[in-house]
């Protein structure tokens, strides 16, 4: 007979995976200069996106890269809550377009601290984002059943006019795309400028604007006693 045995299971180093709905959808306007980008694509490996990799510095996207600032500081405020002055900031964007037989391939985004994506017209039914643990494991085993503890993979349902931010080390993908469908979404990265760190510790590091698009890293002039 077997004795049933009290126990409790506990994560630890969670990776957060957040996800928030536009409060005000895309007006016609936004959505017409969208659609235009699709015949402005390049290659990717698996599907097509946008030629223009900072599409929300268009003035025609003003409006949606206010909202999705405020989804980022929410983020940061929720799940970071940095006790540094730092301020964070939307760096690249871009338009992706995934088309029946197509895919996008696992992958990471460097030089950034923040990832997020925009669902912009998808199959709901369908549709879904994909994020991988991105270890390898010398042992596999095939569970059961499967949960966020004994899975490699795992996904998530997506809609129009969701918004999902993560970390830029997350790997994530798309599976091959059986429905007729055009996906369409917009990625975009996040960095900060501000102060980290301390003077004492010998850790401080300065980020701050000196031009338009350029971010200057001002690092103290320290003395090593030996």
């Amino acid at each position: 007979m077997n004795k049933k045995i009290n126990s409790n299971i506990q994560g630890i180093f969670p990776t957060p995976i957040y996800f928030s709905d536009l409060e005000k959808p895309l007006s016609k306007k936004e959505n017409a200069f969208i659609k235009q980008h699709y015949k402005k694509t390049r290659l990717n490996e698996g599907n097509l996106s946008s030629k223009d990799n900072y599409i929300l510095n268009n003035k025609n996207l003003l409006s949606l890269k206010k909202q999705l600032l405020s989804k980022i500081d929410d983020y940061f405020k929720k799940v970071i809550t940095p006790l540094d002055d730092v301020k964070p900031y939307i760096t690249q964007s871009w338009l992706n377009f995934t088309g029946k037989n197509q895919y996008h391939h696992k992958h990471s985004h460097q030089n950034s601290i923040i990832s997020g994506v925009l669902y912009l017209d998808v199959d709901s039914e369908n549709d879904r984002i994909y994020f991988h643990d991105g270890l390898y494991d010398q042992i596999s085993f095939q569970p059961k059943t499967f949960h966020p503890f004994n899975s490699s993979s795992w996904w998530f349902p997506i809609k129009n006019n969701q918004v999902f931010l993560f970390p830029s080390k997350t790997v994530h993908s798309v599976d091959l795309k059986e429905e007729d469908n055009i996906r369409t979404s917009l990625a975009f990265n996040v960095f900060v400028k501000g102060t980290f760190g301390y003077t004492d510790n010998l850790t401080e590091l300065i980020l701050k604007w000196v031009k338009k698009y350029f971010l200057y890293l001002v690092f103290l002039d320290l003395e090593i006693l030996y």
